[in-house]
């Protein structure tokens, strides 16, 4: 089946199901929560599993003038009904070694039984477990259909867990819970399905297969019942329920021994079995649904069904987010395909493609230009055309995307009379091998046509780059002499998640480093830490500039370097306490302090010291840090940080302050500092300290080769080696 049929068979699937599985999603949350709630109370005695029945009678003929029944549920408690040695009736948990009575049994609470009813039947009785039943079998398509679209997209099963570009947040969990909740989601919706089948009575009754043992008439007539060999050898977790006879004079009445797998009948008496009877496969499979799909029997499993559930919610929020997202960037044409000057043809996975397609169509439609957009799969002969602007993605490895599938048979099939020029761009991510490879496909399929003429080479954006892009659109423009925009931010998505901030304090700027601190007051609900970026919009199109976040007394503070006709620079210094500004916070998870670290070295230049700053003021656990910086001169800025360090190696939250400056005083940059305690840095990576790098790319780059030369030589591991298991931690620019 081709990828689209895949999607709209789970979308459809989701649309029909959406109600019922939200209902039966949240009363399954409450019903687990019950199920894990119900093994709390202390019933469960130890070594349960190896109580044998004879051992449970014996105490219980110690304490109780009659048994008629002993039970045991599924969380392993036992219950006893009988009569006390006063005549008392009894009905409660006891301690089957023991034989004392340890809980009252309780009934579930009016709540949870009506859940349990709206889970099981909507309150519509039988017709209502048929809807369940139904929906039940669709979620496990869904389940399916799910599968197959993650294993149409990871190219086979051996890469199913294999990294997930993240488009963005619906379309990135919506795949990786999807991969983790499978196995859960599959039990659930195949227990239920088969548990609403079962109620129908929809398998073949199976025969009972009863079996009647002939009574040894040499065995006395009489014996201990704890001396039976049946109660000897059968163990009390194999036991369901145990009826005792009503009249232990009669010898037609009989123990009744209803175990997990049979029932057997015990002559009261001399303890033989009268007559067994083996339970069908159906009954066996109806208690494991039941096990499975309520998570009754075991608390762990039970936690997972309602994260399972949980998920279903999410899915049907992240699916439907997937496909209004899709249809935000629905083509609308003004003119046909046949009477069209232009064509643009986007290969699109998620609709981010689309995007960029759209907005040249838009831009030439503006113009008076004839133009017509249209997915891969609408090729088709195009009379007018002088132009075919392709834009594509790519998916799996190599393959086209979702509307592309039929692209390269449909221009094989419909070849143009006229020659008509050819631009491709591929989109893609180098996070993946094979980058934009259905763009460099169709490259070479199209240039064997006689009648495409390649009009630009092909240019590939990564990560749909807006400034990559309108690299192309500068060359496009340049040889058609149509003037397009080449902004990146027309081309850029609207940022998401953007709120207004409070300049609360800013400091003058250093005449000698020409740097100064803003200090910006967020929403209260605005979670952040220190190493996690701010992006401004100083331009107010979609333009974004980042800056680290250093968190002092629960505000945003930044270290800014003022460049001439800077952007970013210029707006932030040009701000007054009070005013409001517009931005967002990026969290850097990969950028944090780390909790579990023994020992954490910074390194920094420049501006690049201010998440440190924060990270500091936030050591509270007193970790030993100790704070490498490169600065040119001595300065008011860099004076104010001598203090800072100061103060907080006071309070123990840093140990040591060490800086190089290269015009004055010791000359050196921070890569010979490091060089210095080269020795110091060998001991923190070899103990599983962390060593974290802020500041400019270049001094990455040098700092990076002087510790690779430092482990190679005292430690026998390259740099990699601590990169990959995180220990090694850079956020520069």
């Amino acid at each position: 089946m081709t990828l689209s049929v895949w999607r709209y068979a789970h979308l459809t699937l989701a649309v029909f199901s959406s109600l019922f599985l939200v209902l039966a999603s949240v009363t399954g949350v409450v019903l687990a929560a019950d199920a894990i709630g119900e093994k709390i109370p202390p019933y469960r005695v130890d070594n349960f599993e190896n109580i044998s029945v004879a051992a449970v009678i014996a105490a219980l003929s110690k304490n109780y003038l009659e048994v008629s029944e002993i039970s045991v549920d599924h969380n392993q408690f036992t219950t006893l009904k009988g009569l006390d040695e006063d005549g008392n009736d009894v009905n409660a948990y006891i301690n089957p070694v023991t034989g004392k009575v340890i809980g009252k049994t309780e009934k579930k609470s009016a709540f949870i039984q009506w859940v349990t009813s709206l889970h099981r039947s909507l309150f519509l009785h039988e017709t209502g477990r048929l809807f369940i039943g139904v929906n039940a079998f669709l979620l496990f398509l869904i389940a399916i259909s799910g599968t197959a679209l993650v294993l149409q997209r990871q190219k086979g099963l051996r890469r199913f867990f294999s990294k997930i570009i993240k488009d963005n947040f619906a379309q990135y969990y919506h795949v990786i819970l999807g991969r983790l909740m499978l196995i859960p989601i599959l039990i659930m919706a195949l227990s239920g399905t088969y548990l609403s089948m079962q109620r129908f009575k929809l398998f073949p009754e199976a025969k009972i297969n009863q079996k009647e043992v002939p009574v040894d008439t040499k065995t006395p007539k009489k014996q201990n019942i704890a001396d039976f060999e049946i109660f000897k050898k059968t163990k009390l977790s194999d036991v369901q329920k145990i009826e005792f006879p009503f009249d232990t004079e009669d010898p037609e009445e009989f123990f009744i021994l209803k175990l997990t797998d049979r029932e057997v009948k015990v002559n009261q008496f001399t303890g033989q079995i009268v007559s067994e009877v083996r339970y069908p496969v159906t009954v066996l499979l109806e208690n494991l649904s039941l096990d499975l799909h309520t998570g009754r029997a075991n608390a762990i499993w039970a936690v997972v069904l309602a994260i399972a559930a949980l998920n279903i919610l999410f899915f049907i929020y992240s699916g439907f987010a997937m496909t209004l997202r899709r249809r935000e960037t629905k083509i609308k044409n003004k003119h046909t395909a046949k009477d069209s000057r232009f064509i643009i043809l986007a290969g699109s996975e998620n609709g981010s493609t689309l995007r960029f397609a759209n907005a040249i169509h838009t831009q030439l439609l503006h113009k008076g230009f004839s133009s017509y957009l249209g997915g891969l799969n609408d090729y088709s002969q195009f009379p007018k055309a002088e132009h075919l602007i392709i834009f594509t993605s790519t998916h799996g490895l190599g393959d086209a995307p979702s509307n592309g599938g039929k692209f390269l048979s449909l221009v094989d099939q419909y070849p143009q009379e006229q020659k008509v020029e050819i631009s491709i761009v591929g989109f893609g991510s180098k996070s993946y091998p094979d980058f934009c490879g259905f763009a460099k496909k169709t490259e070479k399929f199209l240039a064997n046509k006689p009648w495409s003429n390649n009009f630009l080479e092909l240019h590939t954006v990564d990560d749909k780059s807006p400034k990559q892009f309108v690299e192309w659109v500068k060359k496009w423009s340049k040889k058609t002499d149509i003037p397009l925009a080449v902004t990146p931010a027309t081309y850029a998505q609207k940022p998401r998640g953007v709120e207004q901030m409070i300049v609360l304090e800013k400091t003058a700027i250093s005449e000698t480093d020409h740097t100064f601190r803003i200090t910006l007051r967020a929403g209260r609900r605005t979670k952040f830490t220190s190493g996690d970026l701010l992006a401004v919009y100083p331009a107010g199109d979609g333009r974004d500039r980042l800056y680290s976040i250093g968190k002092s007394k629960g505000n945003i503070s930044l270290i800014v370097k003022l460049h001439p006709h800077g952007l970013g620079s210029g707006y932030l210094y040009d701000l007054k306490p009070g005013s409001v500004i517009k931005a967002r916070v990026m969290h850097n998870e990969g950028f944090h302090f780390p909790k579990k670290s023994a020992e954490v070295a910074l390194i920094s230049n420049g501006t690049g010291i201010a998440p440190f700053l924060g990270m500091i003021e936030q050591n509270k656990a007193k970790t030993a840090c100790h704070l490498y910086c490169g600065f040119r001169n001595e300065t008011e800025s860099v004076s104010a940080y001598r203090e800072f360090a100061n103060d907080h190696i006071s309070k123990q939250y840093l140990n040591d302050f060490h800086i190089a400056f290269s015009r004055e005083q010791n000359q050196c940059y921070v890569m010979d500092l490091i060089q210095r305690d080269a020795e110091f840095f060998a001991a923190l990576l070899q103990k599983g300290g962390t060593v974290m790098i802020c500041g400019s790319l270049a001094m990455q780059q040098d700092v990076e080769k002087v510790l690779d030369t430092i482990c190679i030589e005292k430690t026998g591991n390259d740099l990699t080696h601590y990169k990959t298991k995180k220990q090694v931690l850079a956020d520069c620019y």
